[in-house]
Parts: C-alpha cells; sequence; structure tokens
C-alpha cells in the first residue's frame, strides 16, 4: 500500500505493518479499493473531489490515537474529517491517511452541571436533539449537518444564540484532544491551558479532538425566530433599514439580512418561488411576548413573506437543509466590518444582481452583545469587536456552473475589499495563504504559532487554515 507523504512522496506500508495497524484498530480501515470507499471518500461540499490513499474510520479515541501514531511514524499527509462539512474540503486529502470521526456522535447530557458532552464527529442536529429534550442548549451551527468540530475549532460565531451566549467557543468548558506524537489530553482552563486557549479558534492546527464539553442555556423549547421576505424592488430600502435597526438591540436577538432569490421550499408561496428577495433572520432567546416588541418594525414593513413566529428550535436549526443536501457545490468567501458605508450597500446589491445561480447568496451578519464584552485576545477569534461579518456564498448542483460561481465569489469579495474590511471567519475561507490566515487572527496570530510549535512541532496537522509552528 503507498500512502502520501507530508514532503510529497510515498510511503510504502507493507502488508504486515498495515495488517499490525488493523489489529490496532476497532473500527474501519477502508482502502480504495474496498466497496465503501467511495460513500466514504465524499464530503458535503460536491465541489470537493478527493481520493485519500486510506480512510480510517475511527470508533473512538484509542482509533484515533492509533491513527495518529500511525501518521506520525510514516510522515503521513493527514485530514482530519468530523462533520464533513469543510467549505474548502479540509476534511478529505489526495492520497494521504483521512481520519474520519463521522461514526463518533455519542452526546451525554449531564442536567446537574448543565452541560453537554459530544463525541468529534457529532453534528449540531445531534447535540440540539438531546439538549433540547431538557429545554437546553448551547450556541451551535445554524444548519443542522454541520459538524461540531470544525465550526467549534474555528470559533463558532455562526449561531443564533451568539448576541446573547457568545460564539460556541466561548460555550467550550473543555477538550479531549489527541496531539500530533499520539498523547491524550483534557484540556481546560485548568489543564493545559495554553491547548485550550488555541482550541477555541485556532482551528484544527493542534490535534484531533475526540470530544467536546459545552456549557448550556435555558433555550426553548420554542423561540420567537424565522424570517421576513421582502421583494426585491425594497432591497436597497431594507438594508438601510437593517443597518439602522440593528444599532440598539437587546442581546436576546440576533440578526442577519440576506440577499438571496426566494427558494422553492414548501413554507413559501409559490407566487415569491424563485424571485430575487432581501430577507430579515432572527431569532430571539427569550421570551416570546418581549420578543415581539423587538421585532414590530420589522412587521411594520409589511413583508412580502412574514415566518416570524414561535417554533421549536429545532426547527430554526434545521430550517433550511433540505436545500443544501450532501454533494451541494459550494464556494465562500468572508470578511467582517466595523461598518457599512452607503456606497458598500450600492455594490451589495449590483453584486447580487449579478450571481451566476439562484441558490447563491449573501449574509450580512450582526454581532455586538455577549461575543463582543469579551477581549479579542481572551480566545484565538480576534474579531469580537467587529459590527458585521458579510459572506458570499456560492452553492449550485451542475458542475459545468463552477467556474462562473467561483467567479462571482471572487470577483464580489474583491470589490468588498474596497471597503475597509478586517480579516476573515476562517470557517469561511478557501485556501487563501499565509497573509490571510495572519490577518484574520490579527495580533493573537504569533501566540498560535508558538503553540503550534509545542503541540505539533512537525506540522502534521496542516490541512486546514495552517498555523505554521513559530520558528
Amino acid at each position: 500500500m503507498q500512502i502520501e507523504q507530508l514532503d510529497g512522496g510515498k510511503a510504502e506500508i507493507a502488508d504486515a505493518v498495515f495488517q499490525e495497524l488493523r489489529t490496532a484498530f476497532r473500527g474501519k480501515l477502508i482502502a480504495p479499493d474496498d466497496k465503501e470507499f467511495e460513500e466514504a471518500r465524499h464530503i458535503w461540499n460536491g465541489m470537493i473531489n478527493r481520493r485519500p490513499g486510506l480512510i480510517a474510520q475511527c470508533s473512538g479515541a484509542a482509533d484515533v490515537i492509533a491513527a495518529v501514531k500511525f501518521a506520525g511514524t510514516h510522515s503521513l499527509l493527514v485530514a482530519v474529517r468530523g462533520g464533513g462539512h469543510s467549505w474548502p474540503g479540509h476534511s478529505v486529502c489526495d492520497g494521504g491517511l483521512m481520519i474520519d470521526l463521522s461514526r463518533m456522535r455519542g452526546v451525554r447530557i449531564d442536567l446537574a452541571t448543565k452541560t453537554v458532552r459530544a463525541e468529534g464527529g457529532a453534528l449540531w442536529g445531534d447535540v440540539d436533539h438531546d439538549s433540547q429534550a431538557f429545554g437546553l442548549a448551547t450556541s451551535g451551527g445554524v444548519v443542522s449537518t454541520t459538524g461540531i468540530g470544525g465550526l467549534t475549532l474555528g470559533g463558532g460565531s455562526q449561531t443564533w444564540l451568539i448576541r446573547k451566549y457568545g460564539s460556541t467557543a466561548d460555550n467550550l468548558l473543555s477538550a479531549d484532544v489527541v496531539t500530533a506524537n499520539g498523547d491524550f489530553l483534557t484540556a481546560s482552563e485548568t489543564q493545559y491551558a495554553d491547548l485550550f486557549w488555541a482550541l477555541r479558534g485556532g482551528g484544527g492546527n493542534f490535534g484531533v479532538v475526540t470530544s467536546f464539553e459545552f456549557r448550556l442555556h435555558k433555550v426553548g423549547p420554542a423561540v420567537l425566530a424565522g424570517a421576513a421576505f421582502f421583494l426585491w424592488d425594497r432591497a436597497k430600502e431594507i438594508t438601510n433599514f437593517y443597518l439602522d435597526y440593528v444599532k440598539d438591540l437587546p442581546d436576546e436577538l440576533t440578526t442577519a439580512l440576506l440577499h438571496w432569490n426566494a427558494p422553492p421550499a414548501p413554507f413559501l408561496p409559490e407566487s415569491i418561488h424563485g424571485q430575487k428577495v432581501a430577507i430579515i433572520a432572527a431569532c430571539y432567546a427569550g421570551a416570546a411576548e418581549a420578543g415581539e416588541r423587538v421585532v414590530a418594525p420589522i412587521r411594520a414593513l409589511k413583508p412580502a413573506v412574514d415566518l416570524l413566529a414561535p417554533l421549536p428550535y429545532t426547527a430554526l436549526q434545521s430550517f433550511f437543509d433540505p436545500l443544501f443536501p450532501k454533494g451541494t457545490y459550494s464556494y465562500s468567501k468572508s470578511d467582517y466590518f466595523d461598518k457599512i458605508p452607503a456606497a458598500m450597500v450600492d455594490d451589495m446589491i449590483a453584486w447580487a444582481e449579478r450571481k451566476p445561480t439562484p441558490l447563491s447568496f449573501t449574509h450580512l451578519n450582526h454581532f455586538g452583545g455577549a461575543m463582543a464584552r469579551v477581549a479579542n485576545d481572551a480566545t484565538p477569534f480576534a474579531q469580537r469587536d467587529a459590527t458585521f461579518a458579510f459572506s458570499q456564498d456560492a452553492f449550485w448542483h451542475r458542475p459545468e456552473d463552477t467556474a462562473a460561481n467561483v467567479k462571482w465569489v471572487k470577483d464580489y469579495w474583491q470589490a468588498m475589499r474596497a471597503h475597509s474590511p478586517r480579516g476573515a471567519y476562517i470557517n469561511f475561507m478557501a485556501d487563501e495563504g499565509e497573509d490571510r490566515v495572519r490577518e484574520s487572527y490579527r495580533g493573537n496570530y504569533d501566540r498560535l504559532a508558538r503553540i503550534k510549535r509545542k503541540y505539533d512541532p512537525t506540522n502534521l496537522f496542516r490541512l486546514n487554515q495552517n498555523i505554521k509552528p513559530a520558528r
């Protein structure tokens, strides 16, 4: 068996060595000629088409340790798959070893401490399902099929609870980690604190997290949430309203503005299907009666479709799941902004009108609240004091549409760079290079590089928004 190495060479794995690994491994070792290989190698983004030399489908922490030690011994190229939602495809590599946690999805609720511990391959739908049985939740992803691992390690700023309870990383209490030399460590504020700091936004640079422990909060089971849809001839009016509206909101309300085409979803009237729309989406993490007063100005605008209503929190978390199934092609870029000037509003609307496929959209997320009251160096996530995050997200289903969508995102992103951005959300970055990673981590980059040198000096975990070990 040949497996790609870190230096681009090929490691010849003798049958006896492979059988030794197989004996120590409780999960599945899947080679390219095995029948399970095609299904196992594919991740969510259909744009990614890579073929690992070996897939180690782990059943637990012991399997992860064995896989990491095997990779280190033979200097193998490594990808780590949690939920498999990595936008740039970091969950899978060509020719190397894919350490696959997708079978590790156990979730355990501790009501006494109001915490949840979930394995590294769990999805947010898994965590929400068990947590909501007790009317609890943590700041998790906004799509139920997103993996908890990638979202948390990237900081977790895409959550409906961010203004009330902070980011996903802010709610992380501890993590079990297999480091590059195969050590199994539990990182928290009181042990391996430097590693724990790095895990809360530093990406997959520091090891394989086999389980996460999160703080839970009283949320739901129903929340006032949803979206108000406005026809496109009102796009500038609604965008300007939104920018003014979010200046003085309670922490309980988290919002986003989207420029989209109304999808052919059953919860929308057919008369609006396919039409360009501006959407104000919202979630009020508090009493519905108080929330109604806060969203009243949105209703007063008389949207074409008003879907703001009390609904189960789990329904909110899976609202758009059917529109983006596994295999959807996707490409994205993002930036943070302190303010959105009038010229940027004009550019946003003009570029939204040029998108090549109707499923593509842009979203402007409003921050502040609890997350902004934490110092920028408290975790690696260095954009807490930004007011907005803006992302261009292309989605399509036909491979022949790839070039046009990628070009639209890149050109749109370059146009937005004229309006003073301040770095990206690493979970919404393509492979944009070391300078872009530095820009996004701002003053936290050098500290991350020193921690990288301590826990991964050979840069074994490099298929990510990579932080090279400090010299």
